[in-house]
């Protein structure tokens, strides 16, 4: 009986040991033809869409074969069970590589194919992304939107800002493109289509090159460009913190975390009280939770984003900012900006010595086509032309340069006003920004004159660098003109602050001052307190400003016969003039002629120069007119060719 029951016993081994053959075996094949369907792994930079197969559940899998009805029938049906399988597997590796090859993936980063493209010219080599590889969790994306597709596990992926970014955040090689301020020089005509059609829907949206910008790390490092004696300076450990406020609208997300991890980077965290994004209602999807969630990881508890209800421009935003703000100074500051070694010590130092003081760094430039981040000249104060309220840098010559040390604070007229330091006790009793102002422009010139008119003082600091992102033009629509924005805010500021001397724009505007709002308040605030008068602030802080001669005539230079105006087309001085027709606006046909005989406009006259037309700065011998009492202006010669019309007499009107 012993001996018949081992028997058995080892019948039941024997069978169970071959049931689990059997399904080892045949997992096994099912594995081997899912795992050469799987794609290789990819950069999500690589892509924007991008279609992934999911990974094969191995319990599922398992759990389901033991449950089918036919496990237990014979070996002919186990077979076509399998060839079944395998015919679906075949189907999937067939759409797969359709997919891999269908236009719409493109396998290849931006920046791999430029770097093997012969109209890359960098000073940094563009990286191969796959030399860094990626955590295979990224294949399927976060905050990604995945479409399932009938009867197959397949799904499409569309790859978020921050994934399709993710290897700008990590620090680059010394060598990688952009790094040390180095340019990014990409020559487009030498792209693929593809790659020509982003290049230039990226440039419309940004009105720089944000193409470049996607090539360069957030964390891209910055050569230390101060003075030596800067780099010697010493500050209080316990300066107070700052508040610092940047505003944007549907920034770049390469540009708006360089700016982000450029002040982190290089800015003491103890300083920091806080970074302040004022979203002015953006509307790119990235710059919403997904910003939120990036700067949460990586902000150092020091990032936060308040948004706007509706669109307010940077004026109304900057004030939202400030009334989040708790730090004892606010520091103001664009969205697209990087911070040089040691930026932030010499402006909180200046602050806490003097509460009054209004300090600004110096300004240096990223290019707007290679991204390229310079320094810029020591020595430039800011100033206005008041005929046409623009503002304007001021050159110092080498003897005025010498009066100061090379980590002296200068003294400036007015600032540029995207970047600079206040003490926000003191920036609320000097009330704040004017409320009653739209969008940008003209705010720098009003806080200027009204920080020096009411007891403050204006700075720039040598040891402080800044570089800023200049564009040639915004990229943005505000629903009006926004000529008329910088009239209305121009106007505001003339009225509250100007005295006597705001004619001398009103006349440029030929007193059309259109509709700019009630001004009472902030004349109540400057009297309140006790302001000094305009004409000190000229007198003090621009003793040597040309104003404009008396005029006996002001409009265009016109063309009685053709209708065609004199127009400086907005060039500088020492270029020819252009004749077009007359748009009776004033602007680039306003001129004035004086009682010296000059015909001019701003610091620049209008002068005979071997028979062409130029604009020339007055101080240099101009051509004086004679005015007739036929009411013409005429030249020692009559007839002065402009292009190809003849202009043989002028009146002024």
């Amino acid at each position: 009986m012993g001996k018949k029951l081992r028997i058995q016993l080892l019948g039941i081994v024997f069978l169970v040991s071959s049931v689990w053959m059997f399904v080892t075996l045949f997992l096994f094949d099912i594995e081997d033809e899912i795992n050469k369907t799987r794609f290789k792994k990819f950069d999500p930079n690589d892509v924007k869409v991008a279609n992934v197969i999911k990974k094969p559940d191995k319990i599922g899998h398992l759990r389901d074969h033991l449950n089918k009805p036919h496990f237990n029938q014979s070996v002919l049906l186990k077979r076509q069970e399998n060839l079944k399988r395998k015919e679906i597997l075949r189907k999937w590796k067939k759409e797969l590589s359709f997919k891999a090859m269908s236009k719409d993936v493109n396998r290849n980063s931006d920046s791999q194919q430029i770097q093997n493209s012969p109209g890359f010219k960098s000073t940094a080599i563009a990286r191969d992304h796959e030399k860094q590889p990626i955590n295979s969790k990224y294949l399927v994306q976060r905050n990604s939107s995945i479409v399932k597709e009938k009867n197959t596990t397949l799904a499409s992926v569309k790859v978020s800002e921050r994934d399709r970014l993710r290897h700008l955040e990590k620090l680059a090689p010394p060598d990688a493109p952009g790094e040390f301020g180095n340019p990014v020089q990409i020559d487009r005509r030498k792209l693929s289509p593809e790659q020509q059609k982003r290049y230039d829907e990226l440039f419309k949206r940004n009105s720089f090159n944000q193409y470049a910008s996607d090539m360069i790390s957030v964390h891209r490092r910055l050569p230390d460009i101060r003075n030596p004696s800067c780099k010697q300076e010493t500050y209080p450990e316990n300066l107070p913190s700052t508040s610092i406020i940047i505003c944007f609208h549907n920034e770049a997300w390469s540009v708006l975390l360089r700016t982000v991890h450029s002040i982190l980077n290089r800015s003491p965290l103890h300083l920091i009280h806080e970074i302040l994004l004022v979203d002015d209602f953006s509307d790119l999807e990235f710059l919403k939770t997904e910003l939120d969630e990036y700067l949460a990881e990586n902000g150092k508890g020091k990032v936060r984003v308040v948004r706007t209800p509706k669109r307010e421009g940077l004026i109304r935003a900057r004030l939202l900012g400030y009334g989040e703000a708790t730090g004892e100074i606010l520091t103001f500051l664009d969205s697209h900006i990087e911070c040089f070694p040691g930026w932030l010590e010499p402006l909180l130092a200046r602050v806490a010595e003097n509460h009054t003081r209004v300090v600004a760094p110096v300004i240096d430039m990223i290019s707007d086509r290679s991204l390229a981040c310079g320094g810029n000249e020591i020595g430039n104060l800011g100033t206005f032309e008041i005929a046409n309220m623009g503002f304007n840098w001021l050159t110092l010559n080498k003897t005025e340069k010498a009066k100061h040390g090379q980590s002296e604070p200068w003294k400036t007229p007015t600032i540029a006003g995207g970047l600079f330091s206040i003490n926000r006790a003191y920036f609320t009793k000097m009330g704040t920004y004017d409320h009653g102002m739209d969008i940008w422009g003209g705010e720098n010139l009003e806080i200027s004159f009204r920080v020096w008119m009411c007891g403050g003082s204006l700075e720039i600091h040598p040891c402080s660098h800044v570089a800023h992102l200049f564009r040639s033009m915004s990229p943005y629509k505000w629903g009006k003109s926004f000529r008329d924005i910088l009239r209305k805010n121009a106007v505001r500021t003339a009225e509250v602050w100007m005295d006597e001397y705001k004619h001398i724009y009103y006349e440029r505007l030929n007193y059309d001052l259109g509709d700019y709002g009630d001004v009472s308040e902030r004349k109540d605030l400057r009297n309140r307190l006790g302001c000094k008068s305009f004409g000190w602030y000229l007198k003090t802080m621009l003793p040597d400003m040309k104003l404009p001669e008396t005029a006996l005539y002001s409009g265009e230079v016109r063309n009685m016969e053709k209708g065609m105006c004199l127009d400086t087309m907005g060039t500088t001085a020492g270029n020819k003039f252009q004749a077009i027709p007359c748009h009776h606006q004033g602007g680039n046909q306003f001129f004035r002629f004086t009682v010296n005989g000059h015909i001019e406009r701003d610091s620049a006259c209008l002068s005979d120069q071997d028979g062409s037309l130029l604009y020339v700065l007055c101080k240099r011998n101009v051509t004086k007119w004679e005015y007739t009492q036929n009411c013409w202006i005429s030249l020692f010669c009559c007839g002065l060719g402009i292009g190809s019309l003849t202009f043989p007499s002028f009146k002024a009107v």
